[in-house]
């Protein structure tokens, strides 16, 4: 029994227990002093935890880092952690905590980075935080923070980091923070500042490296900025600013200039001219007139791998300045403008198509010229591939890094630069470094995988123990120096596997347990010794269905699956593509499990979808999907890559939709709004989609789970319906050709998209498929959720119609849009959802009719668009970082607490 076991802390014995598997690391440092123990350090870095944190963390009174980041943590922030007052990294970000930010937390007078973002956090900043005079990292984005960002902050001496984007942040920007005299970056992107400036005085904000108010209902003037000497990127796209561009000349640092999706008139300055770093500049969607500028490469001196896009699309741009003659490094977009129509220059014509999209990404796994069973990869060998000496064979650490708000919009120019910072951070040769892939998500950041090798002049072929825990402790410790270009970083894993698997970095030295100070910092019970054998347990059976998994592949008594033309993968394919399945890949979650984003060995991005071990649901899903989708074929269905059928792993591999959910879209969760044709091309795709299962499938297939969140998006913005799991096959005709319209079934589906026949009657018919579409029609319009605050969608909408209110719920996000060709559509929407099933549409009509509407609507073109795309999967296009779709959070079997119509 432990007495008092955290009441003093004197030195910390860096020599105290630090272990490590291949999925994560785990350190507590604590020494004993008299009898008592005292901790320095809790780090539990991608350990997959789960539970929540008890307010006996107040305890630990002389912790300094607290560090439990890509875990599955919940609950609320203990107000208690406010009484650590030794306290300097405070890192929770990448787990499930909800509830507000406790005030006590502004009164750590040590604290140096707070780190909460990507948690479902809500409420206010407290203005306590302006007291928080050694901090230097705000990192809070990717929340639900609402309110005003406090005066107080601008107090603050250190700050350099302001990271707020992505949440729901309300009010005025305060001028103040142009008084914050070390601020390098602010972001606030993904807020709804409504009605607000951009205050003046941002403009004195002389440290400033990077400023983005992206998507932040920002209006009136731009402010000349030119006057910040060092800014390197600026983002103040998709707002409502107006007027013209500034004419000053900004920083000769700049990289990245993204002003579109505003009303800026007048024409394009002269000032962008001889910028020699600038990889992006993109004026789109604005009123931008006269001439377009032939000289805003001059004078640029271009590398071999650096570029320069030019956006100039949908603009009224109506001549050229001078020929346009770019190198071939800089790519000129002009589609849009009336330029493209008026002008019979042949020199502008391929300017005024479509560009291909551009990829910033590596995946390496080059051949160099080795003996290829040399080293053995079976055992983490691989070789080095700018080793010193030929063919050298060794074991990496691979390391999971992601630039935070990086200050450049195209990374391989950078690329060699990158290599030294890091190296020369972690104090190693250049050759130890390989970046093993790279690729751009959303908001924007930088992801990468850097494998880390031996030196070779050391004789071996793997670090020795002392040097993995000097680089871990070089990443978990934030002791890389900062980086004016690249920004924050975070480490999203730190994998140990091979030779260094389960490496104990140090032996224990006290005896105080892991689960001792678990018990304290989860709130797990009083039984410690128990919870010790859990956590050892859980890492033990999951370090055994690694090593294990391929060898016990078919010793269960359940036959494996063979599907002809679909890829069967391995487990160990599985979890190299996303990293053990670490927190950081996740990208949804459901009833049938949890969702990843893979990278495969070809280089190919992927969605996994794998079943909750144990999960009668997900297996029998598991199998309807798998046998509907390796046999239906269209370009709106989403289309399957694999499946891993192993052990007790069940998981389905699906190209990867890099435009998210149509219900993030709809939730505001992405930068780009949809416009009313884009949203009637996703409605066209996704009927057609489903009329492919009613009448071309053989036999036919009744969906059953029609909703926003299965309506996935490719980088094309094609639509396509995903998540078969629920589907059933339509009733097969008898030999005279005769068969039931319904398939009798217990009730399946999400609450707000099940027909209400179906619900009463439990027989399923292609009209339970066509009124789940129609409310999906609705939330299109609409932009309200199926079911809220006990308001349905369809009763909301019928009434707004039948009194003439109908403009006042149309989604404002959309803007502007052809009067009649919303209502032909909302009128299709209404008939699809009638409670009367045989008076709703069939499929078919439903097709056809949205192809009306499309050839009635202004710029479009006549004829409907055919949605044929190939979807690569980029990463570099924006993506949603949920993707429910392929997850699932129907109810199954349960009859919904809802009042059908």
């Amino acid at each position: 029994m432990l007495a008092d076991p955290f009441k003093r802390l004197r030195n910390w014995n860096k020599g105290d227990p630090c272990t490590s598997n291949w999925t994560g690391i785990s350190c507590f440092n604590a020494t004993e002093e008299d009898g008592y123990w005292h901790v320095r350090e809790v780090l539990l870095l991608d350990m997959n935890l789960s539970g929540t944190l008890a307010p006996e963390i107040g305890q630990l009174s002389y912790l300094k880092i607290f560090d439990i980041m890509w875990n599955q943590m919940s609950g609320t922030i203990p107000k208690e952690i406010g009484n650590v007052k030794s306290l300097e990294l405070l890192l929770l970000n990448g787990n499930q905590l909800s509830g507000s930010l406790p005030e006590e937390l502004g009164y750590l007078p040590s604290l140096n980075r707070l780190q909460i973002d990507q948690n479902g956090i809500s409420g206010s900043i407290p203005k306590s935080f302006g007291n928080l005079n050694n901090a230097k990292h705000f990192h809070m984005n990717n929340n639900s923070l609402s309110g005003e960002i406090p005066v107080e902050i601008s107090n603050l001496p250190n700050l350099v980091h302001l990271l707020l984007d992505n949440n729901n942040l309300t009010g005025h920007l305060p001028p103040e923070l142009s008084n914050m005299p070390r601020l390098l970056i602010l972001q606030l992107d993904n807020n709804q500042f409504t009605g607000s400036h951009i205050p003046a005085s941002y403009a004195n904000m002389s440290k400033l490296l990077k400023m983005s108010l992206r998507n932040c209902s920002l209006q009136g003037n731009i402010p000349d900025l030119s006057g910040i000497p060092r800014l390197g990127y600026l983002d103040l796209s998709w707002n409502n600013l107006s007027g013209p561009i500034p004419t000053g000349r900004l920083s000769s640092n700049i990289t990245t200039i993204e002003l579109a999706h505003n009303s800026l008139n007048g024409s394009i300055p002269s000032n962008f001219s001889g910028l020699p770093l600038l990889q992006r500049l993109s004026l789109s969607s604005n009123r931008l007139s006269g001439s377009v500028p032939s000289t805003t490469w001059q004078n640029l001196s271009f590398s071999d791998n650096a570029t320069l896009v030019l956006d100039f699309r949908d603009n009224l741009l109506s001549d050229v300045s001078a020929l346009l003659n770019p190198p071939a490094n800089v790519t000129i977009e002009l589609q849009g403008n009336p330029v493209c129509t008026n002008s019979n220059r042949l020199s502008i014509s391929h300017f005024c198509v479509s560009q291909a999209q551009r990829n910033d990404e590596k995946n390496s796994n080059e051949q160099i010229g080795c003996p290829p069973h040399a080293c053995p990869t079976e055992s983490n060998f691989e070789y080095v591939p700018e080793s010193p000496v030929p063919c050298f064979c060794a074991a990496p650490i691979e390391v999971g890094y992601r630039l935070k708000s990086p200050g450049i919009s195209s990374f391989s120019p950078y690329e060699t630069y990158f290599e030294t910072y890091i190296t020369s951070g972690l104090n190693l040769a250049s050759y130890q470094l390989d970046i093993d892939s790279y690729f751009w998500e959303h908001g924007p950041r930088l992801r990468m995988l850097l494998k880390l090798f031996p030196q070779f002049d050391n004789h071996s072929n793997t670090f020795n123990l002392s040097e993995v825990r000097r680089i871990q402790e070089l990443f978990t410790g934030w002791t890389i120096h900062h980086s004016d270009v690249f920004g924050p970083y975070e480490l999203l894993n730190f994998t140990l596997k091979g030779p260094y698997a389960n490496m104990v970095l140090e032996s224990p030295k006290s005896g105080i347990g892991m689960g001792a100070i678990l018990g304290i910092i989860l709130g797990a019970g009083a039984v410690i010794v128990l919870l010790s054998a859990i956590i050892c347990l859980l890492v033990m059976k999951r370090h055994t269905r690694y090593h294990h998994g391929i060898s016990s592949k078919h010793l269960l008594s359940k036959s494996p699956i063979k599907v002809d033309g679909v890829k069967d993968f391995t487990y160990e394919e599985m979890v190299l593509a996303t990293n053990n399945f670490s927190r950081s890949t996740q990208v949804g979650l459901g009833g049938y499990g949890r969702v990843y984003k893979g990278l495969l060995a070809d280089g190919t991005v992927v969605a996994i979808k794998r079943a909750e071990e144990g999960s009668l649901q997900g297996q029998k899903e598991f199998l309807t999907e798998l046998e509907l989708l390796s046999r239906v074929h269209h370009r709106n269905l989403v289309s399957l890559v694999g499946y891993c059928d192993e052990a007790s792993e069940e998981m389905l591999v699906y190209e990867f939709m890099p435009n998210g959910t149509l219900r993030d879209h709809l939730r505001g969760k992405s930068k780009e709004p949809l416009g009313f044709a884009r949203r009637l091309r996703i409605a066209l795709g996704s009927a057609r989609g489903i009329l492919y299962l009613h009448n071309e499938a053989n036999p036919p297939i009744f969906h059953r789970d029609i909703k926003a969140s299965n309506i996935l998006l490719d980088s094309k913005f094609v639509a396509k319906v995903a998540d078969f799991g629920l589907s059933r096959l339509a009733p097969v005709s008898d030999l005279d050709g005769s068969a039931p319209d319904h398939v009798s079934t217990v009730v399946k589906g999400t609450p707000g998209y099940l027909d209400p026949e179906y619900f009463l009657t439990h027989k399923l018919t292609d009209k339970s498929d066509v009124y789940s579409l129609g409310v999906v029609f609705l939330e299109i319009l609409t932009g309200m959720r199926p079911i809220s605050h006990g308001k349905n969608i369809v009763r909301e909408v019928n009434t707004a119609y039948q009194s003439g209110t109908l403009s006042s719920i149309i989604d404002q996000q959309m803007g502007s849009y052809p009067s009649e060709c919303l209502d032909q559509f909302m009128k299709l929407a209404l008939r699809c959802c009638l409670e009367d099933t045989m008076a709703r549409p069939s499929m078919a009509e439903v097709v056809q009719e949205l192809e009306n509407i499309w050839k009635m609507t202004p710029d479009c073109d006549s004829t409907p668009p055919d949605s044929v795309s190939i979807s690569t999967g980029n990463p570099s296009s924006p993506a949603s970082e949920s993707y429910n779709g392929y997850g699932s959070d129907h109810i199954s079997g349960v009859v919904p607490n809802i009042n059908p119509r």
